[in-house]
């Protein structure tokens, strides 16, 4: 993921949570309720950031996975046109 996108998805998400609190401390709720309120949209955050979080994990270690396998394909390959040259190469001497 770049760094632009990094930066936009923190922004939608610090942008939300302030406008979502924000929503909340001016609502017409007693502050019983909005406490309620507000630790149980802090915990669906949490779930939500927790899940996030894993699904860029296990996207980033896939993405690992077949790099490191390209780079294994790519050397294989390329120790087998070494070696192909050096035969051509000598054997055209």
């Amino acid at each position: 993921m770049s760094k632009n996108s990094n930066k936009f998805i923190i922004g939608t998400v610090v942008g939300t949570i302030t406008g979502w609190v924000t929503g909340m401390l001016t609502a017409p709720k007693s502050g019983k309720e909005t406490r309620k309120d507000l630790k149980e949209k802090a915990d669906e955050l949490k779930t939500d950031i927790s899940k996030t979080a894993k699904e860029h994990k296990d996207k980033t270690g896939e993405i690992a996975e077949d790099l490191k396998n390209k780079t294994e394909d790519f050397r294989s390959r390329l120790t087998r046109f070494v070696e192909e040259t050096k035969k051509g190469f000598f054997d055209k001497k």
